[in-house]
């Protein structure tokens, strides 16, 4: 419902920027390719990178990027990221004008070699519409005067538990605290409160009305 509101609302819009899977032959055309065109692509370049290597004898694949999740991370607790079988593209209205550097920007972002970049929230420049579009982004939490915190607990294989927190302005260097003994039993609940007990220490208490 989603995607179909927003090809409504994009076949009257010039703006619009598609990130997408690369195409692999001849597959079915895709409704924003009709008034699009494709301005960046990884797949042949991606594709080539890996019949050299073939031809060189080695089975190394070319990088490209670690941006997907392990199959049925959530029933793991993994929360690495994989290396994508899929290649981009990146589709524009065709009247919509894009200069060689913005292209070039694109190609060397592509041929980045590093792992996951560290999310770093930035609400100045091209970044701020992208962050602001996020979760807590919708519901105002970076424009919040007060304390933003967010925390998490996991009960992995084997009894162990752990809790962190995170806050949106404080940095700390340790955020995170191991929790119980393996041998006194685990659950699911016990990190979860220790999340919230974490957040909250370093919270000042300020009294606004007298006990009673």
């Amino acid at each position: 419902q989603e995607k179909e509101s927003w090809l409504e609302e994009s076949s009257t819009m010039h703006d619009w920027v598609v990130w997408c899977k690369s195409k692999k032959g001849a597959e079915e055309i895709r409704p924003f390719e009709l008034s699009g065109k494709e301005i960046f692509s990884n797949y042949d370049e991606t594709k080539s990178k890996e019949e050299k290597n073939k031809k060189n004898g080695s089975k190394k694949k070319a990088h490209r990027g670690q941006s997907v999740r392990y199959r049925s991370w959530w029933k793991q607790g993994n929360i690495k990221m994989a290396v994508s079988e899929d290649h981009a593209s990146c589709w524009v209205h065709k009247d919509l004008t894009v200069t060689t550097k913005q292209i070039q920007a694109l190609l060397t972002a592509a041929k980045a070699s590093g792992g996951k970049d560290e999310c770093q929230v930035r609400l100045t420049g091209i970044e701020r519409e992208y962050w602001m579009g996020t979760e807590i982004g919708r519901l105002g939490g970076y424009g919040f005067r007060g304390t933003v915190t967010a925390g998490d607990g996991s009960n992995q294989k084997g009894g162990k538990m752990g809790a962190g927190y995170v806050n949106l302005r404080k940095k700390r260097k340790r955020q995170q605290r191991k929790v119980g003994r393996e041998e006194e039993g685990s659950s699911s609940n016990r990190p979860e409160l220790v999340a919230f007990v974490l957040a909250l220490n370093p919270c000042y208490i300020c009294a606004t009305t007298k006990p009673r």
